[in-house]
């Protein structure tokens, strides 16, 4: 070819918006003629490529658009040192159904078990499977629901947080809210309620989120219910794992047991 011909191609690629196509053309082009491919078979492999590069790019996209604060995968969590993770419940979990059943998510266990780095990998995987995901913790959820308040963009924002496929609220219980921010937190999963699915960690049993939640157990019971009316709660014990190489390494002492947590 060319390189005048490279030149009209590669403009007309840039035309009609087809990266993928300017790409790969000339690598596939010359295959098809090693391998005496019609042209029909040429083109549609073309056509592949550029719809992977879009998918590709979509995907890069939507795990961007997510706000994980870190790159977590199911791969990489450490099912050997958290022997108590119910490893056969959390893969059954990553086939994501639970998010077009509009199902939720809860992960309990005390800190440094990896509820974490489950919640970020499930919506890791639903944000590269083209799902709309978005990642926050319980505390800058609240600060940003108050902003909007005092902006007059609630609205907004709660059409927003309604809007994602798969909402991820991380460390429920390690701050507690006042009483009006615990009612606009229960307006959260209120409005998400059978509309979209959502994933949760905390360190607190069930029996203990009215701490959290400015000591009102009537407005936590309201929100367990509509929480854990679809859902699939995953107990994880054990000691941290940030905290396992220093142990090993006797800077720090064992741990004492700890409280079981109960649903």
């Amino acid at each position: 070819m060319t390189g005048l011909a490279h030149d009209r191609l590669a403009q007309l690629c840039e035309d009609l918006k087809l990266p993928g196509v300017a790409d790969s053309y000339a690598a596939l082009a010359a295959a098809a003629s090693e391998q005496s491919q019609s042209f029909t078979d040429y083109l549609e492999a073309v056509l592949l490529t550029e719809r992977d590069f879009r998918r590709a790019r979509s995907a890069s996209t939507m795990v961007r658009m997510a706000g994980f604060p870190a790159v977590k995968t199911l791969e990489s969590y450490d099912f050997k040192f958290a022997t108590s993770a119910p490893k056969r419940q959390i893969e059954q979990l990553a086939a994501l159904t639970f998010v077009a059943r509009k199902e939720n998510v809860v992960f309990l266990g005390p800190s440094g078990v990896g509820k974490t780095h489950l919640a970020i990998a499930l919506g890791h995987k639903a944000a590269g499977a083209g799902i709309k995901t978005q990642f926050t913790t319980a505390a800058d959820l609240i600060l940003k629901i108050e902003a909007a308040q005092r902006q007059g963009r609630l609205t907004a924002v709660f059409r927003n947080i309604v809007g994602a496929s798969l909402l991820i609220v991380d460390e429920i219980g390690y701050l507690p809210l006042h009483r009006e921010q615990a009612h606009l937190f229960f307006q959260v999963i209120a409005a998400r309620y059978e509309k979209g699915a959502t994933i949760m960690t905390s360190n607190l049993s069930f029996g203990a989120w009215d701490q959290a939640f400015a000591g009102d157990r009537v407005l936590t019971a309201a929100m367990l219910d509509r929480l854990l009316h679809h859902s699939h709660v995953v107990q994880i014990q054990g000691d941290s794992y940030r905290l396992k190489e220093k142990r090993m390494a006797g800077i720090i002492g064992t741990q004492p047991a700890k409280e079981t947590l109960t649903a």
